[in-house]
C-alpha cells in the first residue's frame, strides 16, 4: 500500500530564553520516521512529555519541523508556503483533547461548523447550512444544535461538535489527539464508536495519539510508540 502520509526522520527543537537572558534548546522531537497508508488507523503512544502532540501541531503545519520531512502524497509539505497552507489543511484536520476550549464559546454551532466553509469560499450561505446539518447528523447530534453555543452541551457532545467542525473541509486524515481523555469513560465509547463508523463511511485516515492503551488497541489498526 502507497503512504498517504509520510513522516522522515522528523526533528523539532525549541529555543527558550532563561530569565537571565540565556538561550538554551529543547528537543521536542527527534528523529520521528513513519508512514500511514489510505483508510489505515495509526496509533501513536508514549509517555507525558515526549512529543506526540508536538508531532500533531506539526503535521498540520501549526510549528515547521526544524529538521526532517512531512510528505503527502508524495508531495513535501514540511515548508509549505502561507498561499499552499489552506489547501492543505483542508486534507488534514486536527481533534483536540480538550472540547471546550478549542470551540470559540463566542459562536454558535452553526457559525463553528460553516466558519471553514465560509473562509473555503466554495458554497452558498443555504448549502453550507445544509452540509452542517449533514456533519450533525453524522455525529449523532441534531439540526436543533445549530442555534446553541458550546457551553450547552456535555463534554461528550462538545467533542462530537469538534469531529463535525473538523469534517467540514472533507479531509482525507483525521489527527486525533487524545481525543477521549477528557472524558467518562461511558462517553469514551461512544465516541469511538462514532470515529470507527466515519471512518468506514467517509473512508478516512486516523493517526491517533493517545496514552489509554487499551483505546489505542480498539481503533487502531498498527500502534507506533515514541519514547522520550
Amino acid at each position: 500500500m502507497a503512504a498517504l502520509l509520510e513522516i522522515k526522520d522528523l526533528q523539532k527543537t525549541f529555543k527558550v530564553k532563561s530569565f537571565f537572558g540565556a538561550t538554551t534548546e529543547v528537543h521536542a522531537l527527534n528523529g520521528v520516521s513513519l508512514a500511514i497508508g489510505k483508510g489505515e488507523s495509526l496509533g501513536i503512544v508514549g509517555e507525558s512529555g515526549c512529543g506526540k502532540s508536538t508531532l500533531a501541531n506539526l503535521l498540520i503545519r501549526l510549528d515547521e519541523p526544524t529538521v526532517g520531512g512531512i510528505f503527502l502524497d508524495g508531495q513535501n509539505i514540511s515548508h509549505a508556503k502561507e498561499k499552499d497552507l489552506r489547501k492543505l489543511r483542508s486534507r488534514i484536520q486536527i481533534v483536540f483533547q480538550d472540547p471546550y476550549s478549542s470551540l470559540s464559546p463566542r459562536m454558535t454551532v452553526e457559525q463553528i461548523l460553516t466558519e471553514p466553509m465560509r473562509v473555503a469560499g466554495d458554497k452558498e450561505p443555504k448549502e453550507m447550512r445544509k452540509t452542517a446539518i449533514d456533519l450533525l447528523e453524522l455525529v449523532g447530534m441534531r439540526e436543533s444544535s445549530l442555534s446553541r453555543y458550546p457551553h450547552e452541551f456535555s463534554g461528550g457532545q462538545r467533542q462530537r461538535l469538534s469531529i463535525a467542525r473538523a469534517l467540514t473541509t472533507e479531509p482525507e486524515i483525521l489527527i486525533l489527539d487524545e481525543p477521549t481523555s477528557a472524558l467518562d469513560v461511558s462517553v469514551q465509547a461512544q465516541v469511538l464508536n462514532i470515529l470507527t463508523d466515519l471512518q468506514k463511511k467517509l473512508n478516512l485516515t486516523y493517526l491517533f495519539i493517545s496514552h489509554n492503551l487499551a483505546v489505542v488497541k480498539y481503533i487502531s489498526d498498527r500502534t507506533a510508540v515514541m519514547y522520550r
